[in-house]
Parts: C-alpha cells; structure tokens; sequence
C-alpha cells in the first residue's frame, strides 16, 4: 500500500488493516490500489476507481474502524476519494481475480458465518436528514423520503430511489431509518443490501433456516434495501424477494428500495419484480448542480475547526462536479495539506494540491458511472468489463461502454483501453466500429440471460443508457481520425 504521510502511525495503521482484513482481501483490493492520509480528525482513502471504492467500504470498514481504534485510541471519520493515477499500480490480470473472489464472496460468508455461528452485519446508520443538502437535482427524492420516514406507507409505496454512485443515495435511505428510530420507536423495520439480503438468504438456505428468515423479513413494518442491482443474474434470491415483497405489501407496509439504475434498465431482473418496483414512487437524484455542490461544501467544512475560504469552496465546487465522494476528497485533501504544512489554504494551495485531480475528474468519473449502468444493464459485475472474457455478454456490453465512452469523454483510445482492463487500443476501435456498424444497420443484437437469448435493437438500448446517464444523444464517434493508429499496431 502506497503510504501519503510516512509516519510510524500509518505504517501501523497499514500493518492493522491488513491483519484485520486477512492477506487475501488486503493483496486484492488493498495493496498498489489504496493510499492513505491521516489525521487528527479523518483518515482518508483514496482508491483508483468507484467500483474498488464502493468494495472496500461496503465490505471492511468495519475492519478498517477497528484499526483505526487500536491505532489511535478514537473513532476518526473515514472517508473514500478516487485518484485515478492508482489505476496505473494495479497488476494487469488483478481485476479477473477481484471478480473471482466478489464472486465467491456470498458463499465464503456463509461458510464463515456458520462456523463463527455469526449472522451479517449491518452497515452504519450514519444519515441524517438533517446533514441532507437538498438542491435542484435532488429535492423530489428528499420529499419523497421526508414523507415516508413521517408517515409510512401511506403515499409513496413502494419508493424507488435511483441514480450515480456517490449522489447521495445511501444517505436518504439510512437517514429514513433513523427518522424512524425517532418517530415510530415501536415500528419493525431492517436495512440491508441487496448483498446482504442475498447473503442471509443463502445462508438460510444451507442451514435450514429459510421459517426464520421469512418471518424476519415478512413481519416487517418498513423494509428498506439499498443496491437492489445485486438481484440481477440472481434467480432464486429474486424470487424470494419478489414473496417477500408480496407478503410486506399485502399487509399494508412500506418498502423503499434504492439502485444506480431505473427498474427497468437492470438486466436480469424478472418482469415480475420490474412491474411491482415501477408500480409505486420511481425518482431519480441527478448529479449535483453549483448550488447543491456549494452546499455540501459548506455542510462538510462546517463539521472542521478550520477556517475555509469562500473562494476556495467555490473553485472546488466550479471544478468537481460528478459526485459528492468526489467533493468531499478534494475538500479533504486541501484541509489535509493545510494542517499538515501549515500553508494557508488558498486558491493557489487548491490549484496546486488538485490539478492532478480536476486534470482526470471529468472523463475517469464519467466513464466509471458509463461502465456502472451498461454492467447494470447486462446484469453484470463492472469488473466483468475489465477482464479478458470474451463471452457473447460480456463483449456486447464491454464494446458499448467503450463506444459510449468514445463518444461522451475526451478520452483517447489508448485511455479507454488502460481504463478498461489494459486492453490494446486497437481493441478499442475495433469494439467502436462493431458497435457504430450495428447502430447504423439498426440490426439486432443477442445476450444471454438466465431466461434464455434476449434479442433486441442496439440503438434503443444506447439511447436508454444516455438518458439514464443524463448524456446528449446526439453526436457521433470520431473513427476515421484513428485508422492510421490501428493499422500501425498491426505492423
């Protein structure tokens, strides 16, 4: 692991994490893929991309709090900031074995469960409506869920909240749940995600103890599952859910579910499923506008004893404009630097500390939330889109989030190659063309589902990702420009 501030405590903390977390977990998602910055008040994980990010903290931030206690004696807040200049440190074949292992994953935690006769854990309630910034792009989902945590299943059932990584998702659903605690003390109600709820599952059903499990769920009085795009590709568990979800509203309950994709561009989810989650409340969060990024800013600069400019809060807000996650690392980072060297945080110290940053924000981000929706979409893992598999799939999907991200980032193709897997640029034009020629012959393309060969046109499929992207639909992909390239990597 790359270590920021080379002081006895970080190698510690390091050394504790890995111990925490077992060799296996630490060398796949840990080692040459994380950098760390301590301080007094934080620590800070920065990763290479989104779906790392999104792994480590949905799976060991428990483990990384307990380090960070016996380390330095006191809960610090820990938070997880993207530099995609880590990409470069990660070993060529890593993602084929991260995806081995996220597969693996459900059925090694049951195993393990059964023999520490332990049951999952639930993630931290840590939202709070309170702490909500609520802005343009974001203020029909906040109502939505004000509405619910006040008055359940009376208006909005079931909500579907769905949107990007990092737009505040997560936040809403848990700080429902303590509106909850709070309102209705007396009320039954379970937080999970989707993972969670597959893996409990899965675990019932190895050790006969699917009663218990059903009588869990079902006499709930608010059911709230966030991730529920883990169900894709997941029969059984779907249909579960789908007897789960019955029983809860057919006796008048509330469920509130989340996703980084509308109901129905998630692939491999069941009709049934699809026809009940679009039959209540379906809102999206959009990406943050200005005034929405200068909130959070101010909301997050609030919670430090540090003085920060206006101006300051403002470049950063001018400068990141994808997500909150990202916000919040920049902001971070400066506070970070400034305590660190004793510099006054300044424009000129923001212009310094984050060119790196704001040089790769805009096309790494958009193309990481590009691979997000088309995997999604497919009912794959995003890592799928990274290895060297070249199912019928996995090549449709791979060659559309290439194409989608020719045509909607300054990337080049020798970038998108590295990003996706360290794949060949010359890969990439020829997925490019194969994708451009079948929008243009408006012919039908095939994958596999759990149900069978799915066929449909390519050129609606694109055009629903783009709006589920918030993309233009129009434009086209430069490709003449790069044939002399291609022709070269032949010789």
């Amino acid at each position: 692991m790359m270590i920021t501030c080379a002081t006895d405590a970080v190698r510690l903390l390091d050394s504790c994490i890995a111990d925490k977390v077992g060799p296996q977990r630490y060398k796949l998602w840990f080692k040459n893929a994380t950098n760390l910055t301590l301080t007094d008040d934080f620590l800070r994980i920065e990763v290479p991309n989104l779906f790392i990010g999104n792994w480590i903290e949905k799976h060991c931030l428990g483990a990384i709090r307990e380090a960070v206690r016996e380390v330095v004696e006191k809960d610090l807040e820990i938070v997880f900031s993207i530099d995609p200049n880590l990409a470069k440190q990660l070993r060529r074949k890593q993602p084929d074995f991260q995806l081995k292992y996220a597969d693996a994953h459900p059925a090694r935690l049951a195993r393990t469960q059964k023999r520490n006769g332990t049951t999952p854990s639930r993630p931290p309630l840590a939202g709070r409506m309170e702490d909500f910034v609520v802005g343009e792009s974001n203020r029909l989902a906040y109502t939505c869920a004000k509405s619910v945590a006040e008055y359940p299943a009376t208006q909005f059932n079931p909500l579907f909240i769905h949107g990007g990584c990092g737009i505040g998702k997560t936040h809403l659903l848990q700080a429902i749940c303590n509106e909850l605690k709070v309102r209705h003390p007396a009320a039954r109600w379970a937080y999970v995600s989707g993972e969670d709820f597959t893996n409990r599952f899965v675990f019932a059903v190895k050790n006969g103890e699917r009663d218990a499990f059903r009588q869990h769920f079902r006499r709930l009085d608010v059911l709230v599952i966030d991730d529920i795009h883990f169900f894709a590709n997941k029969r059984a568990t779907q249909e579960e859910f789908l007897h789960t979800f019955n029983a809860i509203d057919a006796t008048g309950k509330q469920i509130i579910m989340a996703s980084d994709a509308h109901p129905k561009l998630i692939g491999h989810l069941s009709d049934s499923l699809v026809s009940r989650f679009v039959s209540g409340m379906v809102v999206r969060i959009d990406t943050p506008d200005y005034e929405t990024r200068i909130g959070v800013l101010r909301k997050r600069a609030s919670k430090f004893d540090f003085a920060i400019p206006d101006i300051v809060v403002e470049y950063i807000a001018e400068n990141f404009r994808t997500n909150i996650r990202e916000l919040e690392g920049a902001l971070l980072k400066l506070v970070a630097l400034s305590r660190l060297s004793g510099e006054p945080l300044t424009v000129g110290l923001a212009q310094r500390a984050l060119s790196d940053m704001i040089a790769h924000t805009v096309p790494v981000v958009k193309l990481t939330d590009i691979e997000s929706v088309v995997s999604i979409y497919f009912g794959l893992n995003p890592a799928d889109l990274h290895t060297s598999r070249k199912t019928r799939t996995i090549a449709l999907a791979r060659g559309t989030a290439m194409f989608l991200a020719r045509k909607h980032t300054k990337m080049s193709f020798p970038e998108i190659g590295r990003f996706m897997g360290n794949k060949n640029h010359s890969t990439v034009i020829l997925a490019c063309r194969r994708i451009h020629k079948l929008l243009d012959s408006d012919e039908p393309v095939r994958w596999n589902t759990p149900a069978g060969l799915k066929e449909r046109c390519l050129r609606p499929i694109v055009g629903e990702l783009e709006e589920q992207l918030a993309l233009p639909t129009n434009g086209t992909v430069n490709l003449a420009a790069d044939t002399e390239l291609l022709v070269d990597s032949t010789l």
